[in-house]
């Protein structure tokens, strides 16, 4: 099963490091934020990617393009202009990189990638988001009940912590950043039948894909949540990038899925 990944946004709102990267490049732990979601697939047994290009995209293909030189033992030799490779440690990822436009919105995106899927199930997830979704379970739902689209339900920690109070303004309770108010949110990570792009219209790429495309599939009741109970976390802005960075190097990383 193909794995999509958008990853062609401008990242606005993390912008203090999106003007010299694309979004899904910045590091936590000296990788990419893309290769933590790949490694979440492919640990998964998903290898397949087929990466939705824009802002930036050539710094992704450059990535990837040198990916296993950068992860390898090398010995040049100037002299003859040849190099020999002693060991590497790469991954198993076969990735294929699509431009698919600078300010194409995401059912847009999605829609010049379907060539490339083909007419299989695939699944589809945003280049900025960690969790540690349990990817069998996930598919196994959205088998179960036959529909065209399934979405993976989060609920995100609230930024705040929650006070509880009574009639005399006395906290009764406190709750530091408790999960959500109760209610789910798009987490990404979707299971779709290729019968998803009927619902992608002519106009794509002026469409978000998270509205028309999305909504027709819940009013014709063909879209169905998967509630993931376990930890989620999307690098939407610069403290996002480092909470997840202070995860990481203390050794607390949650969608660290991997040996």
């Amino acid at each position: 099963m193909k794995v999509v990944i958008f990853a062609g946004g401008l990242g606005t709102r993390i912008s203090e490091e999106s003007y010299l990267k694309p979004k899904p490049m910045i590091e936590i732990g000296e990788k990419p934020i893309l290769w933590h979601l790949m490694k979440i697939y492919e640990t998964q047994g998903f290898n397949e990617f087929i990466i939705c290009l824009g802002y930036k995209g050539f710094m992704i293909k450059q990535y990837f393009m040198n990916y296993y030189l950068y992860n390898s033992d090398v010995t040049f030799n100037l002299q003859t202009n040849s190099f020999e490779i002693h060991q590497t440690n790469t991954e198993k990822f076969r990735v294929t990189l699509v431009e698919t436009g600078l300010n194409t919105l995401t059912a847009g995106r999605l829609k010049r990638v379907r060539q490339y899927v083909g007419k299989e199930e695939f699944l589809l997830t945003y280049g900025d988001g960690l969790a540690d979704v349990n990817l069998q379970e996930l598919i196994s739902f959205h088998r179960s009940h036959g529909k065209i689209a399934t979405v993976t339900a989060v609920q995100p920690a609230g930024r705040f912590g929650l006070l509880g109070l009574d009639d005399d303004n006395r906290v009764s309770s406190f709750k530091e950043k408790p999960l959500g108010d109760g209610g789910w949110i798009n987490g990404g990570f979707f299971v779709l039948k290729p019968e998803v792009f009927s619902y992608l219209p002519d106009d794509a790429d002026l469409t978000m894909w998270e509205q028309t495309p999305l909504e027709e599939l819940a009013h014709a009741h063909e879209l169905v949540a998967y509630k993931h109970h376990g930890f989620w976390k999307c690098m939407d802005a610069l403290r996002d990038k480092e909470e997840l960075e202070r995860m990481w190097q203390s050794g607390q990383a949650l969608w660290k899925i991997w040996k």
